[in-house]
């Protein structure tokens, strides 16, 4: 699933491309359960010459401000990418939402496995409003998140997963950040020190704006992985140290890296420097 990074690279590549001050003149919905929150015939009739104000993102979420107050919120779960095409392309069996833009390209939301998701609102939904800070704003301080560490008691992998604790994270991003602050994924959260927590919130940073850096993280050749909206790799996945290196030798301290299953998610550690 993307994360924060491969979010963020979505929404300045979607800024870059010019779509903001475009307007809407049709789209088409090839898929109705990839709307929610509305009908797809509802969703297109709200949409027609709507002009897209900018583009945002709020964790996972991909955030299109309309003219009217309205925004298109999109969650790309595990296989959703956006991509522009010119006017007449011819789209395919996974492309379930297009939108006609008013300069003769076309957004269009590409998702294989479907699982992706589309809601137009005035206010914020339930799951949006529901997220915790934003792991990269100050909001998120070394202070805060003692502080919320302490007011919890869950192993700190699921706890980091858990998107109303912080906002944007998943199991890759959250793998190297325990690896670089040393710290195992099961220990309780109450159990974290100052110093460690410290150490976490400086890794979590240091790891988004890596991957962010990078244009994401695309693991496989797949056409389910993660392509930037130009249709590009991410370039992050030869930085990590620990996700999916299990066999391999730890950078730090040479020790094989392990996978477990920890919160029904596959982790990767090293045993030595996460003890």
């Amino acid at each position: 699933m993307p994360e924060l990074p491969e979010v963020e690279t979505v929404v300045r590549d979607l800024t870059k491309s010019g779509i903001c001050g475009c307007s809407i003149r049709a789209a088409a919905v090839n898929w109705p359960r990839t709307i929610s929150g509305s009908t797809p015939e509802a969703f297109i009739k709200s949409l027609k010459g709507k002009t897209i104000k900018f583009v945002q993102r709020r964790g996972k979420y991909i955030i299109i401000q309309l003219c009217d107050e309205n925004s298109i919120y999109i969650h790309l779960r595990m296989t959703g990418k956006l991509q522009i095409h010119p006017e007449g392309f011819q789209t395919g069996k996974h492309d379930h939402v297009v939108f006609r833009l008013s300069d003769e390209r076309q957004l269009v939301f590409n998702d294989t496995r479907k699982f992706g998701r589309i809601t137009m609102s005035k206010e914020l939904p339930p799951n949006v409003a529901a997220l915790g800070p934003e792991p990269l704003e100050k909001e998120f301080s070394k202070d805060w998140l003692q502080g919320a560490l302490g007011r919890k008691s869950r192993a700190i992998k699921p706890l980091l997963l858990d998107q109303s604790f912080i906002a944007g994270l998943g199991n890759i991003y959250v793998d190297e950040a325990l690896w670089q602050a040393r710290i195992h994924p099961e220990r309780n959260s109450r159990t974290i020190t100052k110093e460690e927590a410290d150490g976490l919130h400086s890794a979590i940073r240091t790891v988004l704006r890596r991957g962010i850096r990078n244009s994401g993280t695309t693991l496989g050749t797949g056409e389910s992985n993660f392509y930037s909206v130009a249709g590009h790799r991410g370039r992050n996945a030869d930085q990590l140290k620990v996700f999916r290196r299990d066999g391999e030798p730890c950078p730090a301290c040479g020790r094989t890296i392990q996978r477990l299953i920890v919160g029904q998610r596959g982790t990767h550690i090293c045993p030595q420097c996460q003890k």
